[in-house]
């Protein structure tokens, strides 16, 4: 094989084959596409191609075609541009290769020719081709534009120009020794900047393929200016009027001459011509750049009435263009001396009390016209509390006509108007200031008259509760306040022991802590005083609520406890279900809210056999007693408040039940006194006692008869421990001895139905306590276990 190769490149190298076979295809033929079948060109065996006896292969330009070695076909293996692969301007392009077959060796020469197609349009290196051209231009002037470019070749290459339609313009196509075509723009009519400054046109070029294909460019057209048109004004002559002594520079005219050109040739100086005397032109200032007019020196319509002035307008062109126009000034008399106003006298600062009528100023008017142009009327603002009076010719006083306020207006800008009657009127005027003396006529002013203040007991001493600050509109020492605590005793105190007051900003203290429990509320009054000359005060009434804290605990008073926390009670064993067995009766000495109290067991030996009420804190039965209950029981109950965080007191009721079947009466009572009813009467039975229980009940009962007999303190008889007793009808004595807690609540309650307060006081080394009904309203003391206790409902 290496000899092989070396045959096909010697055969390759020197061309030893004679024949070349030829083939053309277009450009941009698809790739794969079928070129010719070599195998059939070439005479070689299709079978033995198949069975690869044959070998063909392609040793140059295998980019672009390639054979298929099992049918013998020549495709394209890549697209082909035939721009881009060889030279737009060679007439010719084509692509050859060698083929080689084996057994026997043969080298072939291939010479594909591309074919161009017109696949690219004409274009132009710029888009926009910019000429200036002056408008003094003849006819017939020909200008270069920028020919189009077609990468295409032959016929499919730019073939010609054609030119947007134009009544200044034609199109020249040129032929260049290459075949290449260019255009000359032709200038066919001669321009007018004036009419038209700017011309666009639209350049096309043609290529001669099929279809055609086209480029554009824009040419715009630049008309450069030429001095061609001279300035000109709106009027050949002017007439104006000037009133005398108008004031220096000011307007009379602005002319306005116009120029068609552009560029200096339109840019205009304005000058006198040698016409105007020399006089006017000293009289009138004229503007060379904008063409005003303006007055120069004072105008007298007493020295000349008329001025006539010729006014040339030229252009800067390189050669000069002018126009001229006329101009007449008529001088308008008018009335031209001004009044004047002299003040002789004015008094300020003046007091904000002034009388009515007090004379302030003296003023003088006058004018040097005659006839209407010298009689003149003063005036001043309205809306003033001042008003002018005439006192002699030409002489007024300005005189107080309102009450003076220095705290609604501390200053006035009274200005003084002068008028003449002429036509038009001429005015002068003249500003004073007039300030006002401050009085002490304004009382200190509190935002309210009434301030609730809010102060929770237990008080840090010293703390501030509220700043009363007052205003007074006056100033200096009429301004500056004094705070003082008006003296109110109460109880024997008085308010500066309890309050104080910062006397320069009104900041209020508490001198005390203090305690709901005792002290509610206090109202007094705050004096502002200002330090005027006579001072000028007022007051605010002050009232201090004291806010409860739940500071105090409940205070357990019924049952009453005589030693210690223990209560012991006894209560007949045949209690029936639903019996009141006691009743806890708590007080609190804070408000309302912080001593609403609640009673809860926290204790109890037997759940199931008694009930408290939570509101009321009642004791009762929830059932009958049976032989299994203990007879001894223990109760704890707590009272809690409602306040936050809660306080409470606990006691504890030891009761014991005892064997009774009594039943008592009172013979001040309504109600007879509930009896106990023995429920184990059965039990006795059991047990078989037979004969001697019936003795032994009689013994019973004996036995309780006996217990039940108390020394009486009043008409009434002496009630049973536990029973309910109906106490409407009875009285308490100034002082009665009292050892029962059921007897004592009866008595409580009997007298707060009759709007009392009941007493008990506690008898000294005793575990009786005396009991006494005083009227309502003698206040409230306070409640301990060793004090003596007033019930308040």
């Amino acid at each position: 094989r290496r000899y092989v190769s070396l045959f096909i490149l010697l055969c390759a190298a020197f061309r030893t084959t004679s024949a070349v076979t030829h083939y053309s295809i277009p450009e941009e033929m698809e790739q794969g596409s079928v070129v010719a079948n070599l195998a059939l060109d070439l005479g070689l065996d299709a079978k033995a191609l198949g069975r690869r006896k044959i070998r063909l292969d392609v040793i140059a330009n295998k980019r672009y075609l390639d054979i298929n070695k099992e049918t013998g076909e020549l495709f394209v293996a890549e697209t082909i541009d035939r721009e881009h692969l060889c030279n737009s301007k060679n007439p010719s392009c084509f692509l050859k290769m060698d083929v080689t077959i084996e057994d026997p060796i043969r080298l072939f020469n291939i010479e594909v020719e591309i074919m161009d197609i017109n696949d690219n349009a004409p274009h132009f290196r710029r888009d926009t081709m910019h000429l200036d051209i002056s408008e003094s231009t003849s006819p017939g002037e020909r200008f270069s534009l920028t020919n189009a470019i077609d990468p295409d070749f032959g016929s499919n290459s730019v073939k010609t120009y054609h030119l947007s339609e134009s009544e200044h313009f034609a199109l020249e196509i040129q032929t260049g020794r290459d075949g290449s075509k260019f255009a000359d723009l032709i200038l066919k009519k001669a321009l007018d900047r004036e009419q038209q400054d700017v011309h666009n046109l639209i350049l096309t070029a043609v290529d001669g393929g099929v279809p055609t294909r086209t480029g554009t460019a824009s040419i715009i057209v630049r008309v450069l200016d030429v001095n061609d048109n001279a300035p000109s004004f709106e009027k050949d002559r002017y007439v104006v009027d000037v009133m005398e002594n108008s004031p220096i520079g000011s307007l009379v005219i602005k002319l306005n001459a116009t120029d068609l050109d552009e560029g200096s040739n339109s840019d205009i100086v304005y000058s006198y011509s040698l016409y105007t005397s020399e006089r006017t032109q000293n009289m009138f200032n004229l503007n060379p750049e904008n063409g005003e007019i303006r007055v120069k020196e004072m105008i007298n319509y007493e020295d000349i009435k008329l001025y006539e002035m010729e006014i040339i307008a030229a252009d800067k062109g390189q050669n000069s263009l002018s126009g001229q126009c006329k101009l007449t000034i008529q001088v308008t008399d008018m009335n031209d001396n001004h009044p004047e106003i002299s003040i002789k006298s004015f008094q300020s600062p003046i007091k904000e009390n002034e009388q009515i009528d007090t004379v302030i100023a003296v003023v003088s008017v006058s004018d040097k016209d005659s006839g209407d142009n010298g009689v003149v009327d003063l005036h001043i603002p309205d809306n003033m509390p001042f008003k002018l009076r005439e006192s002699s010719d030409n002489y007024y006083e300005l005189v107080v006509s309102e009450p003076l306020d220095r705290e609604k207006v501390p200053e006035y800008d009274i200005t003084f108007t002068v008028t003449d009657r002429g036509s038009p009127p001429l005015s002068d005027n003249e500003t004073m200031t007039l300030e006002l003396l401050d009085v002490n006529d304004n009382v200190p002013q509190f935002p309210q008259s009434f301030s609730t203040i809010r102060v929770m007991e237990n008080n840090a001493p010293g703390a501030l509760l509220s700043s009363l600050t007052a205003f007074d509109p006056d100033l200096h020492e009429n301004q500056y306040l004094v705070y003082f605590i008006l003296e109110k005793e109460i109880a024997n105190t008085s308010m500066s022991m309890l309050f104080s007051i910062n006397p320069e900003n009104g900041n209020l203290y508490a001198l005390k802590t203090f305690d709901y429990e005792i002290e509610k509320e206090f109202l007094f009054h705050i004096e502002a005083r200002d330090s005027g000359s006579p001072p000028l005060s007022s007051n605010v009434t002050v009232h201090i609520i004291i806010v409860d804290q739940n500071d105090n605990a409940p205070v357990i008073v019924s049952p009453w406890r005589a030693h210690g926390s223990v209560v012991e009670e006894k209560i007949p064993r045949s209690t029936d279900k639903g019996s009141l067995v006691a009743k806890v009766i708590a007080l609190d000495t804070d408000s309302v809210h912080n001593s609403r109290i609640t009673y809860q067991f926290l204790q109890v030996t037997d759940a199931t056999l008694f009930s408290l009420d939570q509101y009321n804190g009642e004791i009762r039965t929830m059932r009958m007693f049976s032989y299994r209950d203990p007879r001894h029981q223990r109760l704890v109950v707590v009272a809690k408040d409602n306040g936050e965080p809660a306080l409470s007191a606990t006691v504890t009721i030891k009761l014991s039940t005892v064997e009774t079947a009594v039943k008592a009466y009172s013979d001040m009572t309504e109600v007879p006194l509930e009896y106990d009813i023995f429920s184990d009467l059965n039990l006795y039975l059991v047990i078989g006692l037979g004969s001697v229980s019936f003795l032994l009940l009689i013994t019973i009962l004996v036995t309780i008869v006996l217990k039940c007999q108390k020394p009486k303190p009043s008409k009434a008889a002496p009630p049973c421990r536990n029973s309910v007793i109906s106490e409407r009808n009875s009285t308490i004595a100034d002082s009665t001895l009292v050892s029962n807690d059921a007897y004592w609540y009866s008595l409580f309650l009997a007298e707060t139905r009759k709007g009392k307060l009941v007493v008990r006081q506690p008898v000294p080394k005793g575990s009786r306590y005396i009991v006494s009904s005083i009227p309502r309203g003698t206040g409230v003391t306070d409640t301990s276990d060793s004090a003596a206790s007033t019930l308040q409902v």
